[in-house]
Parts: structure tokens; C-alpha cells; sequence
């Protein structure tokens, strides 16, 4: 029993034997194949590595708010009487927007208006007779103090009457009216909200590191995602009084032109402040860099002699890329000017792939 256990041990060792060593056989064959194939040649795009002047410049995230903008309410209780604007108007300053009942004010006005008219009558005929020493100064100065209380009246009630017509402080664009005809008001009731367009403010922080690079009068450009693509330009006119002691960030508000009031109170946006100064800096297309765990890298092509012919190679390089540009990166180290790297294709290249330019891309 124990001898036929060892036989068939024995067998399966030569059978097992045999199935790896055949398989070790082929492989060493395919191997020996593939190393007298011809390397296959990638068909790539690519750039040089150039120097560029660029402008530097800052970014921020930018708030957008009007030079003027108010929520116009009354200042005194009142019923609607009429309604003179439509919501989205756009409006000049003193146009009347809304009327508070005011029937109270103008029977009182023509109360007063009268008794002041009596008081002018009197105040005529009591300088009269002290022509003739008719009256005494007593009389003379009581009538000028009555005249003149009644004129104090006129006035007051005329303001009342006044702060019941609600006016456009300034002229700009109204938003969603929020009140009806017949509504009572109380002081501070929002009826409508106005808006200036043109120009709008950009509010925005920076580090304080940034405080010596950026101060009135610097240029500024931003972009919202509102408008795809477009551009908006400005200048910095303020800048805050004190470093935020928390944050360690300056307040900084520019001043941004918008002729065709594309823009609206409220957007945010990226923001660059661009600096007058410009500086060399070493340049590749963003598409060209690769990325992996170890860092950011790029395939340089070399070109070397093989057999008598000249063939081209892709070799990888860590690079240390810096800002990001309009679609070019700038390339802080790693890279010299007039290096070729590739731009399109490296998915099918590994380190030492030969490689050919395609002149289309």
C-alpha cells in the first residue's frame, strides 16, 4: 500500500513537471520573439517649452454690489393709495413710486393755509395802526409770532405730505414690487428695492502678503460663471483701513465698468488684479502634464542614433508646475527653454516608447 502511494506521488510529480516545464518552454520562446520584434512607434503631439512675458497677477473670489442701492420703504403709516412704477422698470431720481393716503394732510393743509392767511391780514393791520400809534409793540409782536407759526405749520404738513409721495432717491432699476394698492404701511415696509448698474462695485480679500502688490488706481478683471467667456474690467478705488487680525486678509473694493448692464448686484466672481510689472516665466501646455501618486510629470522627446538612424524616444520627467494661464502652465522646475514634451497621446506611452510627430494636431 505505502509502495503504490509513493508511485502515484511519483507519476503526478512528472506530470505536473511536464505541464510547467511546457509552459516555461513557450514562454521563453514567446520572449525570445519579442525581443527581436521592432519596438512600435506612437504617433503623438508636442510642444517646446518657451519662455513667456507674463503679467503677475492675483486672484480672489469677488463679491458684486451696487454704488447705490437701497430697499425704498416709508417713513410714515399709511394705506396705499396708488402704485406709479412696474417692477423691473428702470427709473430717475424723484420719479414718484408709490402714494400713502394722504387725505388727512391736505384738509389739514387747507386749515392751516387759512389761518395763515388770517394771521398775514392781521399782522398787516396791527402794522398799520402802530403807524398811527394805534397799537402797542406788544400787539405788533404777538401778530408777527402768530404769522410766523402758521407759515411753521404750512411747512410741516407739506413735508408730511411729502414723505407720503415716496420718490426714487436715485435713478436705477427697480426689482419685484412687494406691495398693493390698499396695504397698510408701517414705517420700514419694503416696497421695492433699487439698484444701480453702472458702474457696480467688486468687493474682495486678500492675504496680507499681497498688501505691497495691489493699491488704488491697479487694474482689475473678473468673470462670472453667469456669463461664460466674458470679461469685465475695473480698477481698484479703496482699500480697508486694517488687516482683519482673525483672518490675516485686507479688504480691498474695485470699481467695474458695465456699459450694457450685463452684470447685476449680488454675482460673485473670479477676480485678477493685474500688476503693471511682467516677469520671464518658463511655459508648456496645460494637456501636457501627467499625473500619479509620486507628482506631476511629462514625456520629453530625445533624439538619438540607433544602427545608423536617427529615432525619436519619449522619456518621462518630474516637472513642478506653477501658475495656470489662457492654457498654459507655468513650469517651475524640471524643464528648459526649448525642451520638446508631449502634448497629446501619452495614454500609450511608457518610459522609453519610440516615438513620431504628428504634424495635424
Amino acid at each position: 500500500m505505502k509502495k503504490a502511494f509513493v508511485i502515484v506521488i511519483i507519476g503526478l510529480l512528472i506530470v505536473f513537471g511536464g505541464i510547467f516545464g511546457f509552459k516555461a518552454f513557450v514562454n521563453s520562446k514567446i520572449a525570445e520573439a519579442m525581443a527581436h520584434m521592432p519596438k512600435p512607434v506612437v504617433t503623438v503631439s508636442a510642444a517646446t517649452a518657451e519662455i513667456a512675458h507674463w503679467h503677475p497677477q492675483l486672484r480672489a473670489v469677488a463679491s458684486l454690489a451696487a454704488v447705490q442701492g437701497v430697499d425704498v420703504t416709508p417713513q410714515i403709516a399709511g394705506n396705499v393709495t396708488a402704485i406709479h412704477f412696474r417692477s423691473g422698470q428702470y427709473v430717475q431720481a424723484g420719479t414718484p413710486l408709490v402714494q400713502i393716503d394722504d387725505s388727512t394732510q391736505l384738509a389739514q393743509l387747507a386749515s392751516d393755509q387759512a389761518q395763515l392767511r388770517l394771521a398775514s391780514s392781521n399782522l398787516h393791520r396791527t402794522q398799520e395802526l402802530i403807524a398811527t400809534k394805534a397799537a402797542s409793540q406788544a400787539q405788533l409782536d404777538s401778530a408777527q409770532a402768530t404769522y410766523q407759526t402758521d407759515q411753521a405749520a404750512i411747512k410741516d404738513i407739506q413735508a408730511t405730505l411729502n414723505k407720503l409721495t415716496i420718490r426714487a432717491p436715485f435713478s436705477g432699476y427697480l426689482g419685484i414690487r412687494q406691495v398693493n394698492v390698499g396695504q397698510y404701511l408701517t414705517p420700514g415696509t419694503k416696497i421695492v428695492d433699487l439698484q444701480s448698474w453702472s458702474p457696480l462695485y467688486a468687493n474682495f480679500t486678500l492675504p496680507q502678503s499681497d498688501l505691497q502688490n495691489i493699491q488704488a488706481g491697479t487694474p482689475v478683471q473678473i468673470q462670472t460663471d453667469a456669463l461664460p467667456g466674458q470679461t469685465f474690467s475695473g480698477k481698484v478705488t479703496a482699500l480697508g483701513s486694517a488687516v482683519n487680525s482673525t483672518t490675516r486678509q485686507i479688504e480691498v473694493q474695485a470699481t467695474i465698468d458695465n456699459p450694457k448692464n450685463q452684470l447685476r448686484p449680488g454675482l460673485f466672481g473670479e477676480l485678477t488684479v493685474v500688476r503693471d510689472t511682467t516677469e520671464k516665466v518658463l511655459v508648456i501646455p496645460v494637456s501636457a502634464i501627467s499625473y500619479n501618486t509620486y507628482g506631476d510629470y511629462v514625456y520629453i522627446i530625445h533624439q538619438e542614433k540607433k544602427d545608423g538612424k536617427t529615432q525619436e524616444t519619449a522619456m518621462q520627467q518630474v516637472i513642478k508646475p506653477g501658475k495656470q494661464r489662457d492654457g498654459m502652465v507655468e513650469i517651475l522646475s524640471g524643464l528648459k527653454q526649448g525642451d520638446r514634451i508631449v502634448t497629446a497621446g501619452q495614454v500609450k506611452l511608457v518610459n522609453g516608447s519610440l516615438v513620431t510627430i504628428s504634424h495635424d494636431a
